[in-house]
């Protein structure tokens, strides 16, 4: 899979990416996401949460980040202080393209073993900004 960033810089340098969705990283998953799969409907909060929560081996999002993306997260092998993953907690969460974008790039891999589809990625960041 080609990674979302040149993508994510097109949709950043745009005025009218202000306007398109309510993150301009979002946005980016978005076009990805129906590029990888033609059918694509939209993220889902919903598929975004089970996401969170779904262990692989021994571990899962919530290994670190917690149960609830609202508290700051503990990592599990070095015990650092993680922020909290919901935007209502931390609204900088999702802003910087290259960050998320490395951020997704390492825990897939550490989680999952494998990269994050531009649809999972992206119901991720809709479940954490559904948050209240």
């Amino acid at each position: 899979m080609k990674s979302p960033l040149p993508i994510l810089v097109l949709v950043l340098m745009s005025p009218l990416s202000l306007y398109a969705a309510e993150s301009p990283v979002l946005e980016a998953y978005r076009i990805a996401a129906k590029q990888e799969t033609p059918a694509f409907n939209g993220f889902s909060a919903a598929r975004g949460e089970g996401f969170y929560r779904a262990k692989s081996g021994d571990l899962a999002c919530v290994s670190c980040h917690g149960a609830s993306p609202k508290d700051h997260g503990k990592h599990a092998t070095t015990g650092n202080d993680i922020l909290p993953m919901a935007t209502v907690a931390n609204p900088q969460r999702f802003t910087d393209a290259a960050k998320v974008e490395k951020w997704f790039r390492r825990n897939c891999n550490d989680v999952l073993k494998r990269a994050c589809t531009a649809s999972e990625k992206g119901d991720f960041i809709t479940y954490l900004s559904s948050v209240k």
